[in-house]
């Protein structure tokens, strides 16, 4: 019996996760059902996931949260980053 699974190599959970702080214009795209994307100033776009219930198509924010390496969304639009704080600008 198979008590846990194991990544090989293993790594450090710390190693997978980049936890930043992004500023941009937050972006609605309808495909696949529909997602919330940012646009930072430096022309970089991230999925996001978390609680986006304050999101609005168009408004400049700040988020803070990570990035977990080698995850990608049903969206495809970048990397997905998991907000922790959204703040309007």
């Amino acid at each position: 019996m198979i008590d846990r699974l194991v990544q090989w190599p293993a790594k450090p959970p710390s190693a997978n996760v980049i936890h930043m702080k992004l500023k941009g214009t937050i972006r609605r795209n309808d495909l696949e059902g529909g997602h919330w994307t940012i646009e930072t100033e430096r022309g970089e776009r991230y999925q996001l996931v978390g609680e986006l219930a304050a999101c609005k198509d168009g408004m400049k924010a700040e988020v803070e949260g990570k990035i977990e390496k080698g995850m990608m969304g049903i969206g495809m639009t970048g990397p997905s980053f998991t907000v922790e704080k959204l703040t309007a600008l």
